[in-house]
């Protein structure tokens, strides 16, 4: 893969650069990342874009030729015109419970779809808690116990369902869904308790709202979210992230635990 010199910085992560060059998206790797992530992301794409959700196009997946990402992975997808569903709601402050009923309805519609070729949520879960060794082992086995109770989801369930994933295309008129590394198969309950969580750690009063109209919504209780809340923050702790850590311990050892 080439980048043109005209390639425009937006996002700079940990393990990751995203550029706008041209008519695309490129997500670039840094050398820790391995190649199987990199055509699993792809893959996740695909098939989610195969059972009907409006997806970024999968344009190509290769090694970066020259430059300063020369021999790292790239990512490149069709570049969708238009801004963040954040950067609307940060740009129209009184608008904020209307951008989260958005937010909730797409995601509603990203969970009525089924594609069972995806990774298992449940099985997913199991590894990442199973590894979180720095919580206390009856806490993790109580936690294991949960998933191991899931009862059978083929939902899709993005995983990181936040408005910052989420374009606004130009005319207003379409909503795209982007980054789709964590994506599963599985309860759209746990979906939504990880969107919880994530506006948890940010701003606990939207967290809230955000329940609220979930629940409402799509007919979930609210406690069948917070029932997994503890699930999701362990599996967040076990990606070592560095960050947050004070914040999902305390969510994880939430309930009562003999």
């Amino acid at each position: 893969m080439k980048l043109s010199d005209g390639k425009v910085e937006l996002a700079r992560r940990g393990n990751k650069v995203v550029y706008h060059d041209g008519d695309r998206l490129v997500k670039v790797f840094n050398s820790e990342k391995p190649a199987a992530d990199v055509f699993n992301e792809a893959l996740n794409l695909a098939r989610v874009q195969g059972v009907g959700i409006r997806v970024p196009e999968v344009l190509e997946v290769s090694r970066v030729e020259e430059g300063e990402h020369k021999g790292s992975w790239a990512l490149a997808t069709r570049y969708v015109h238009g801004v963040t569903l954040l950067e609307v709601a940060q740009g129209d402050p009184e608008g904020r419970g209307r951008y989260l009923e958005q937010l909730v309805d797409l995601q509603a519609e990203v969970h009525s779809f089924e594609a069972p070729l995806l990774n298992r949520q449940k099985d997913k879960l199991a590894r990442m808690i199973a590894s979180c060794k720095g919580i206390d082992p009856s806490v993790r086995y109580d936690l294991e116990m949960r998933v191991d109770g899931m009862k059978p989801g083929m939902r899709v369930c993005h995983g990181d369902f936040v408005p910052s994933n989420v374009i606004v295309s130009e005319d207003g008129n379409e909503l795209y869904v982007c980054d789709w590394a964590h994506v599963t198969a599985g309860l759209p309950e746990l979906d939504a308790a990880m969107t919880y969580l994530l506006f948890s750690l940010e701003d606990p009063e939207l967290a809230e709202e955000y329940l609220v109209i979930y629940s409402r919504r799509t007919d979930t209780p609210k406690q069948v979210v917070h029932y997994w809340l503890p699930v999701v923050a362990a599996a967040e702790l076990s990606r070592n992230r560095k960050v947050n850590e004070e914040k999902l311990a305390g969510m994880v050892n939430v309930g009562d635990y003999e």
